[in-house]
């Protein structure tokens, strides 16, 4: 997982964002195909399915280079009905901080690549700088 810093003009004022419930991002896109779990991801995952975290991480998961991720079993996550989280109060810290995540954070890539894809980017409210910085906290 190669994380970017920031650019700190560019969440200055905020960003404007609100979920669309389009299920776009629970879609591989490439690069974005893997969802990324910590043991307490797991640990909730399970609970809210109502396994115990092992049998979860066997059933659901695998590793790269040392990271637990989702397994993958088409370009759609396991967990998604028609376009909506299947686990959604048990969803992974990478589901909850979405778009908020360090590689998203500068200008370019939010234009050319996250306003073009999702459809919540420019509705709703404003996330301040520091609700943003919060949650590119728990993605490190």
């Amino acid at each position: 997982m190669q994380r970017v810093k920031p650019q700190a003009d560019f969440i200055k004022q905020g960003i404007r964002f609100e979920c669309q419930g389009t299920g776009k991002c629970c879609i591989s896109r490439g690069s974005y195909g893997f969802v990324y779990m910590t043991l307490e991801d797991r640990r909730r995952m399970a609970k809210h399915l109502g396994m115990r975290t092992s049998a979860f991480t066997r059933k659901h998961c695998t590793q790269t280079d040392g990271h637990f991720h989702l397994k993958e079993v088409g370009p759609e996550c396991q967990f998604l009905e028609g376009t909506q989280c299947g686990i959604y109060e048990g969803r992974p810290i990478q589901c909850r901080t979405w778009p908020f995540w360090p590689e998203n954070m500068n200008a370019r890539t939010w234009k050319n690549s996250i306003a073009k894809f999702c459809a919540g980017v420019g509705k709703g409210r404003i996330h301040t700088r520091e609700e943003i910085l919060k949650k590119l906290k728990l993605m490190s």
